[in-house]
């Protein structure tokens, strides 16, 4: 298969568009939701085993019927940390809203106070209260009684996408600056600065007013909802569940009853909802992994992106074309899912497939409308062939049918072109066609003139709107331009002459185009009686 004929400095400039066009269609984030399609499907059955230290204590439907109405006195919490304690827990993530005092019973709160001290390893949630109306965003803390005895504080701030699926989290985040880390962060306990994401892409818009949110990562959960360890709140508190099972675990205590507890839809599936509290637990379980799916920065996603659309127009300049494009056309999924796998590196491949999918048809239509040329054009002359001149006849001899304008056809007859063939070979034979087609094509100079090689060394011309004189003028021209042509090799005294035929008739229901070849013909034919070199015209 031949070579693209686009130079190579077109096909650059090509690429070029295609790479701005494709990074400006990433930047602008026109197909995130086909970006997040991709990602589900790519992560949607990459489970991995939990970290074996991550535990839910949930309350569940069974907890609320055994304890009663919720909420529950915080004394309650005070005996479930306390059991917690004596099993040997390693960490405890209380996800309770314990923002304002018991009003009923400020020793409840006192109490829970105690609780946490002789944990010493309690991580409590900060809230996240959005701004709304004449109201700022703020922080809920924890009511200082409790807080003060907590081991940490962690952001509990669900990071919800547009289509209402959590795909990730902040590690840090708080109202002015991200001071808070996340709370399934917190429960993991990592080293400072051992867990980072994508930074702020603002951090010079601080502001004491505002939630700041920093290091933004993708989270892998661990499969679908209630895949984590769990057990009852109830069980725990009646001494149901072995201390064994609690000893060294990493345990979220939190909400899971329908109804009542935070739901979130995440990417393992749409057919469940996950609770807020098991959302935290995968977090955790993740960090201490370190499973967490990094997100390519914006200035590289918007590179690649482009560099992969503009790689696609190189490509098919190349040999075998249509392999290029059958290998372009899966390109940005594969980059996404090697990426993906390999490394942990989330890459948004929608613009880049789209960009390459604009780059494909594009050039699909373009090699159409090149094979439709080249099926209507002479390969040696440039000229229309013998099927776009029938048409081309076709078509204007209507046209003059319903306008009543005069239609002119032009046989055209390269004078001893066998002798020159024989006298210098084949090569430049077909020199000698090329140059009178040249000088052909260039006299049918209006729009819906056409010129075309009628075959081996005939030519002809259709003149749409065309009377006797104008034809006349035309051929006059053009049999005076061949003469000057200069002869087809040195010292051969002979010249290229031209013999043509002209037929001139505003067509009727009775002429049709075999009537105007069979009279251009025999009009060509006298021409040729008459010595060649000159014309004989048949005009009504």
């Amino acid at each position: 298969m031949r070579r693209s004929p686009l130079p190579w400095s077109r096909r650059l400039m090509l690429a070029v568009l295609a790479f701005v066009a494709t990074a400006v269609a990433s930047h602008g984030q026109w197909l995130w939701r086909q970006d997040e399609a991709a990602y589900d499907l790519m992560v949607g059955d990459w489970t991995y085993r939990p970290d074996p230290s991550v535990l839910v204590v949930a309350i569940d439907e069974d907890s609320l019927a055994r304890i009663g109405q919720w909420p529950w006195p915080r004394s309650v919490h005070a005996r479930l940390l306390d059991r917690l304690t004596d099993a040997g827990a390693e960490r405890v993530a209380l996800d309770l809203m314990l923002t304002e005092p018991d009003r009923r019973d400020s020793r409840q709160d006192a109490e829970l106070a105690a609780a946490i001290r002789r944990n010493g390893r309690v991580v409590l949630p900060v809230l996240a209260a959005p701004a709304a109306g004449d109201r700022m965003a703020e922080e809920l803390l924890p009511i200082p009684l409790i807080a003060d005895s907590a081991a940490a504080l962690g952001h509990s701030d669900v990071e919800v996408d547009g289509d209402g699926v959590a795909r990730g989290v902040y590690l840090h985040a708080g109202i002015g600056q991200p001071h808070w880390p996340a709370l399934g962060l917190a429960l993991a306990d990592l080293p400072v600065h051992a867990a980072r994401g994508l930074p702020d892409p603002d951090p010079a818009l601080e502001s004491p007013y505002q939630w700041r949110r920093d290091d933004y990562v993708r989270v892998r959960y661990a499969g679908p909802p209630e895949q984590l360890p769990q057990v009852s709140y109830a069980d725990v508190l009646d001494g149901q569940v072995d201390a064994a099972l609690l000893r060294d675990r990493r345990i979220v205590v939190g909400m899971t009853a329908s109804g009542i507890a935070p739901r979130l839809l995440t990417p393992t599936t749409r057919e469940y909802w996950m609770s807020g509290s098991e959302y935290q637990a995968n977090i955790a379980s993740m960090l201490l992994q370190g499973k967490q799916i990094q997100v390519v920065p914006p200035l590289v996603q918007d590179l690649v992106a482009g560099l992969l659309a503009a790689l696609c127009v190189l490509l098919l300049g190349l040999r075998l074309p249509w392999l290029a494009a059958l290998c372009s056309l899966p390109m940005g999924l594969a980059t996404s899912w090697l990426l993906l796998r390999t490394a942990s590196l989330w890459w948004a491949p929608a613009a880049a497939t789209f960009g390459i999918l604009m780059v494909l048809l594009v050039w699909a239509v373009w090699r159409i409308s090149a094979w439709h040329r080249q099926a209507n054009r002479d390969a040696l002359t440039g000229l229309g062939n013998r099927l776009r001149f029938e048409q081309s006849l076709q078509q204007e001899c209507d046209a003059a049918r319903r306008s009543g304008k005069p239609l002119s056809l032009v046989l055209i007859d390269v004078d001893h072109f066998k002798r020159h063939n024989d006298r210098h070979g084949h090569q430049l034979g077909d020199r000698v066609l090329r140059d009178v087609a040249a000088l052909i094509a260039a006299h049918a100079r209006r729009p819906r003139d056409m010129a075309a090689r009628y075959g081996g060394d005939e030519f002809a011309m259709v003149l749409p709107d065309t009377p006797t004189s104008g034809a006349r003028q035309v051929i006059e021209d053009l049999i005076a331009d061949v003469r000057a042509l200069p002869a087809p090799a040195a010292g051969d005294d002979s010249r290229i002459t031209l013999t043509i035929g002209v037929y001139t008739r505003v067509p009727d229901s009775q002429l049709h185009p075999h009537h105007f070849v069979e009279g251009a013909d025999a009009a060509l034919y006298r021409a040729k009686a008459n010595g060649r070199d000159g014309y004989a015209m048949d005009g009504a």
